[in-house]
């Protein structure tokens, strides 16, 4: 499907929704009480429902949540008009600006030839442009854990404090250095923490050096963890009906019968 920026179906189905929302925030009881602060949850659970449908690859499941996604946008726009503060045509006209000063390789005269020095130069724009004193403080403290370390290490990568990217063997070093640092925080009869606060420091060292490896081999850490939790929910549920049919309970089961069921729910995913 070929885009072309001057459909007018672009521009008619954008100020039908305006109307919409117009005329939803004018005569729905549910959508006058709203704010910004009522809708930011919901913002954030409809950003992580798109997530879902990207990761399940569920085209017509990513169109209905971008959409819904695109009403909170419109909403919130909406909302800041009435307080005389800016409309959706600021927000727009300002991402316009903001991504023709972001690539000055497109609309300016600087090279860049390779997605790398594109990311380089934007986090460098854009610490030029907030005057941030730190190239970190633009990481959103609100992030999931994992998330934000991601968005840590790209933000120094943009700085130039990375890796060689030639050197991966230094990097998966790194990661079994902290492996090795946190098991001798733990007691080897026990297999407990010797130091709870120093074992939790270290085993936090593991996963930052192991999102840092992620990236340098093209993983996205948060999807392959999400894809990984999805697969244990199947197998997981899988196991609980398997184990009703056969007239047991999961709970009375020994760790061997339970091992059985799991293997047969891994298999199960193999036939299909």
């Amino acid at each position: 499907m070929n885009v072309n920026p001057t459909d007018v179906r672009y521009t008619d189905a954008l100020q039908r929704l305006l109307t919409i929302v117009n005329e939803l925030r004018a005569q729905c009881p549910w959508d006058k009480e709203q704010t910004l602060d009522s809708l930011r949850y919901l913002t954030i659970e409809e950003t992580y429902e798109l997530s879902d449908a990207i990761l399940e690859n569920d085209l017509n499941a990513i169109k209905k949540e971008l959409g819904d996604l695109m009403l909170h946008l419109v909403f919130y726009a909406k909302i800041t008009a009435e307080q005389d503060v800016f409309d959706i045509a600021d927000v727009m006209n300002g991402l316009c600006e903001k991504l023709i000063a972001r690539h000055p390789h497109v609309y300016g005269t600087v090279n860049a030839d390779d997605a790398d020095t594109v990311k380089r130069h934007w986090e460098q724009l854009k610490l030029q442009e907030k005057g941030n004193y730190s190239a970190l403080a633009g990481v959103p403290n609100m992030l999931p854990a994992l998330v934000k370390a991601i968005r840590i290490q790209e933000k120094a990568r943009g700085m130039g404090f990375d890796w060689r990217p030639d050197d991966l063997s230094s990097v998966w070093h790194k990661v079994k250095e902290e492996i090795q640092e946190f098991v001798e925080h733990i007691d080897p009869v026990s297999q407990k923490p010797h130091n709870f606060i120093e074992a939790e420091n270290e085993f936090g060292d593991i996963l930052f050096s192991l999102v840092n490896y992620a990236r340098f081999v093209g993983i996205n850490p948060e999807n392959a963890l999400e894809k990984t939790n999805k697969k244990f929910m199947r197998r997981f549920m899988w196991m609980e009906t398997a184990i009703r049919e056969a007239n047991k309970q999961m709970h009375d089961l020994s760790l061997e019968e339970l091992e059985f069921f799991w293997q047969q729910a891994k298999q199960q995913e193999k036939i299909k």
